[in-house]
């Protein structure tokens, strides 16, 4: 597999390996550098250039993953914080209630 197949595919997965792929990149734009393709201020810009865009496309795919996680949660049932503090809430009012209503009873 050529070089460049090779850093395509690796900037595509761009999920949590970001060392690995910034060494892989380092690694290549180097072994640009030695068989000339490219000067070493070249090398530099597009080790640069490439480690912004993964920075920006883990984002994305970070944002992306967070929004299917809270549609499967939510498709299963399971409420969100805010509902389960609504509750809790209500509960709290409830009980405390039950215990003026007791307290007016045995007075």
């Amino acid at each position: 597999m050529d070089n460049n197949n090779w850093l395509k595919q690796l900037l595509m997965m761009g999920v949590g390996t970001t060392s690995l792929v910034a060494d892989k990149i380092r690694e290549v734009s180097d072994e640009w550098v030695k068989e000339g393709k490219i000067n070493p201020d070249q090398a530099k810009g597009l080790v640069d250039d490439l480690m912004q865009q993964l920075k920006t496309d883990q984002g994305s795919v970070e944002a992306q993953m967070q929004r299917q996680m809270r549609n499967m949660l939510q498709d299963l049932g399971v409420p969100r914080q805010a509902e389960v503090d609504e509750l809790r809430g209500r509960i709290d009012r409830l009980e405390r209630q039950v215990r003026d209503l007791e307290n007016k009873l045995w007075r």
